[in-house]
């Protein structure tokens, strides 16, 4: 569909948002990588085939907020190795503070830790670079 068209049924057809935040959300969905967009149209990065949507479904305002990659990361390891999130945190700190003598970004010291713990980091690289270039 072309992006008027999306934005034309999340906020007046459906009146799930405004059309601020319908916009909003396509650019969300596009750098997400869950939507695509060729000569201005949008279409699913994925496969809709299992995605089942509840009768009467209504987005939440949970849409707008950002994931940030170095949370689902930290959250990762913490699963993993059966601990909680301020631990992993503690121990990222220290290895930013005890091996590199405080020169490492967090997004980097949490790529070691990540792979000293063997746990999944690859899907959020570029996520995690995206944000080391923002945030610096």
């Amino acid at each position: 569909m072309r992006k008027n068209e999306l934005v034309y049924y999340y906020a007046l057809d459906r009146k799930w948002m405004s059309t601020e935040q319908a916009n909003l959300l396509l650019k969300n969905a596009e750098e997400e990588g869950l939507l695509v967009q060729d000569n201005g149209i949008y279409s699913p990065n994925f496969d809709i085939s299992g995605v089942t949507i509840p009768i009467g479904f209504k987005p939440t305002s949970a849409i707008f907020e950002k994931k940030d990659p170095l949370q689902e990361v930290i959250g990762r390891i913490a699963k993993a190795t059966g601990t909680q999130d301020t631990d992993v945190v503690a121990e990222m700190n220290k290895l930013i503070k005890d091996g590199f003598d405080g020169n490492l970004l967090p997004e980097a010291a949490i790529v070691i830790i990540a792979q000293r713990h063997k746990v999944p980091f690859g899907d959020k690289l570029d996520a995690l670079s995206t944000s080391v270039k923002k945030n610096r």
